[in-house]
């Protein structure tokens, strides 16, 4: 069975920083493109950051973009998200995503439709 299981989330104030992680199980996701989303109240879901299969490439929501970090270290099926100088616009539920093993693209997607296994969300919340 196959997991996604995000960690970190908590309750932060404004300027702080917080570093998310996705531990995946269940398959080995090393030559698979990952994704961080998020989705506040009342709003659709939100793409944050992506990274493909070897880590040569990585893309960012224009909200995040010079305040974000995603990397992944493969040998532990990991995927992390730091956010620096957080905003109380970045709270939301922030949810991990995967693509298929194999999926070796060079551009990771930037649409939720492009991944196939997902976690079940970490709350951040940001106050002012």
């Amino acid at each position: 069975q196959v997991q996604l299981v995000e960690s970190g989330g908590r309750l932060v104030q404004a300027g702080d920083s917080l570093r998310l992680s996705c531990a995946a199980s269940g398959r080995t996701f090393s030559s698979s493109p990952m994704a961080w989303f998020r989705q506040a109240p009342g709003k659709e879901r939100e793409f944050v950051a992506a990274i493909n299969w070897n880590d040569s490439n990585t893309k960012y929501g224009d909200s995040v973009k010079g305040r974000f970090t995603i990397s992944r270290d493969n040998a532990k099926n990991t995927v992390y998200l730091q956010m620096n100088s957080l905003k109380p616009e970045d709270t939301a539920v922030y949810y991990c995503a995967a693509d298929w093993p194999g999926t070796r693209t060079f551009i990771p997607s930037r649409n939720p439709n492009g991944y196939v296994y997902w976690g079940q969300g970490t709350q951040v919340t940001v106050s002012s």
